[in-house]
């Protein structure tokens, strides 16, 4: 967990390349939870805000969003980026405190940065009776093989691989980390998983400016990531095509007896 916290806290220091390179969330995504919810959502809180990708699709969508974050820096991003109706808060997850609850939780690319222990009984006491939590994410990964290949290869030498692993090692092809948790959780039910699958195209320039925000690559000396990029610049087209799909786990809070 340590190692985690270190690399959950990693993100600081590229905040502005963050909010450059990495890719925000559709508007489908939003439809999706809504649809879910079946019912008007007006208040969430967020995990794990980052610069706010996240925030600003339910922001400015009506949903008063509570957007939470540990990394000062990225809060900082966030706020350059969001409306008045985005409340911010600097603290990590595990530091909140019940109080207040609301119709939806959720965590966008960020859940696994949590701490496992009591997760789910922490995320129920921030919902509403019958309330939503969502979780969605995924790894930008290209699409043509041979191009996924040669970057591999360049990248070898310095990093076996730039993932971030599956908190239980869930194999594909079957329901996925933290669905395996909500279902095993006694205080969420009606847990789905859906694919929403991304496509888009980047200038090779663009993917690397995205790798620099990985935390793998953040954990390397400076000396050694600069080394990488290079390497990885050298075998890359001029532009890439990107798979970019999002896991989308739900789930309802059960209502108190």
């Amino acid at each position: 967990m340590l190692v985690m916290s270190r690399r959950a806290l990693s993100f600081g220091v590229v905040a502005e390349a963050y909010e450059r390179f990495r890719l925000g969330y559709p508007v489908e995504l939003f439809d999706m939870v809504m649809t879910y919810a079946g019912q008007p959502v007006r208040t969430a809180l967020e995990i794990g805000a980052g610069t706010g990708k996240a925030t600003r699709l339910f922001a400015e969508r009506g949903v008063t969003v509570t957007a939470t974050e540990p990394d000062g820096a990225m809060l900082a991003e966030l706020r350059k980026h969001v409306a008045a109706n985005v409340k911010t808060v600097h603290a990590a997850f595990e530091d909140l405190r019940p109080g207040e609850r609301y119709g939806l939780v959720y965590a966008a690319a960020a859940l696994h940065w949590t701490n496992p222990e009591g997760r789910w009984a922490r995320i129920a006491a921030l919902l509403e009776p019958g309330g939503v939590f969502a979780s969605f994410g995924g790894p930008l990964q290209l699409a043509d093989p041979a191009v996924e290949e040669a970057v591999r290869a360049a990248r070898a030498p310095f990093l076996e691989s730039d993932d971030v692993p599956s908190p239980d090692g869930t194999p594909p092809g079957h329901m996925q980390w933290p669905g395996t948790e909500l279902q095993r959780s006694e205080w969420f039910a009606d847990v789905r998983q859906s694919v929403m699958v991304r496509r888009a195209t980047m200038s090779a320039r663009d993917y690397v400016g995205h790798l620099s925000t990985i935390s793998a690559y953040l954990e390397l000396p400076t000396p050694e990531r600069e080394q990488v990029f290079s390497q990885i610049m050298q075998v890359l087209p001029e532009t890439v095509e990107i798979a970019a799909d999002l896991t989308v786990h739900l789930a309802r809070r059960c209502r108190e007896q």
